[in-house]
């Protein structure tokens, strides 16, 4: 039996998933709020460009005025500050038997569960370095790794049929703890969002100013570890060390820099908003609740509570790039 999946968002993790699901045999339709985005997929179909070469595939694509009636399995893949409201858009349309993945960055399965229930609610943690290059073509930017698991706790059939399908792009964990990726990923998300302060390589910035960019990590992780959430690894990233000795935490930068370097993509999602596309980021939205247990629990997190506000600062123009931004935070961490 073929699969069938409805991609809400189509940009850079929601068509990349969407071309391998289809090259590996599912049957994907997409919904993008971006006219031009559709029109370009309507017209020449979806692109993703590699450094091994082009993928490519034909997919249905509409907005979502035209979207269908009725979704079943939904991957949501918009930005962390849209949820609330396409999660609500979607809840009325869901089948009897229709469930939604977040396949995002931050933690948005709350907010999906408030609007379609928690028994169908699927976590997914989702670590790709692509981007949107122009209408239609999305630029892969190296590997990262894909885990999911259910919200309500534990796996299931649906997860592991979608990790299956998912086979084109490679091998998804299926696990029970996605929460653990999920506020690992904040942790090194931090770093990379700090980089979006200057106009710079990732790697580069990080090993600049493993200062303050260690201990914003520490400072996520903490409020994590207060919680008894079991941090996991991925990719390069190895969050225990980050919470030992700075011997630790450097051997773990050194290693992350190192593989940072391996990949085509040298900015970060966040610069790419503020510098390409002139638009709000997803920052907020991200680290609301970090701050929000952090203050529950209290842990200080001062460095995140800062590196939220120098983003918003810098996407409404009150600010520009500058590594004196990285200065400063070495110098508040140094304290």
């Amino acid at each position: 039996m073929t699969s069938k999946y409805t991609i809400v968002g189509a940009g850079a993790i929601g068509g990349t998933l969407g071309v391998h699901l289809r090259l590996a045999g599912a049957d994907v339709q997409l919904i993008d709020a971006d006219p031009a985005h559709v029109a370009a997929v309507r017209e020449h179909g979806l692109r993703i460009e590699q450094p091994s070469g082009a993928l490519e595939a034909r997919l249905p694509i509409s907005t979502p005025d035209e979207a269908p009636e009725e979704l079943g399995a939904v991957l949501l893949a918009v930005k962390a500050q849209a949820t609330d409201d396409v999660a609500a858009w979607i809840a009325p349309r869901l089948a009897a038997d229709g469930w939604v993945a977040s396949m995002q960055n931050g933690l948005n399965e709350a907010t999906i569960a408030r609007h379609v229930g928690t028994e169908r609610t699927v976590a997914a943690f989702v670590d790709l370095f692509a981007d949107v290059m122009a209408p239609g073509v999305i630029k892969d930017g190296g590997i990262g790794a894909i885990a999911l698991g259910e919200y309500a706790g534990g796996v299931s059939d649906r997860v592991r049929t979608l990790a299956e399908d998912l086979r084109h792009w490679g091998e998804p964990i299926v696990s029970d703890n996605v929460e653990g990726f999920l506020w690992s990923k904040l942790g090194f998300g931090a770093m990379l969002v700090a980089t979006a302060l200057a106009d710079d390589d990732m790697g580069d910035l990080i090993d600049r100013h493993r200062v303050g960019m260690h201990a914003l990590v520490r400072e996520v992780l903490t409020v994590a570890s207060k919680q008894g959430i079991a941090l996991e690894s991925f990719d390069a990233f190895v969050p225990e060390q980050y919470l030992g000795t700075d011997a630790e935490a450097d051997a773990a930068t050194d290693g992350l820099v190192a593989w940072l370097a391996t990949q085509t993509k040298k900015r970060s999602g966040i610069w790419r908003d503020i510098a390409v596309r002139g638009r709000r980021t997803e920052v907020p939205t991200q680290y609301t609740p970090v701050l929000d247990d952090a203050a529950r629990l209290g842990v200080e997190a001062p460095l995140i509570a800062w590196l939220v506000d120098a983003i918003v600062r810098l996407e409404t123009g009150q600010t520009e790039m500058s590594q004196a931004h990285l200065d400063e935070l070495d110098r508040l961490a140094a304290r």
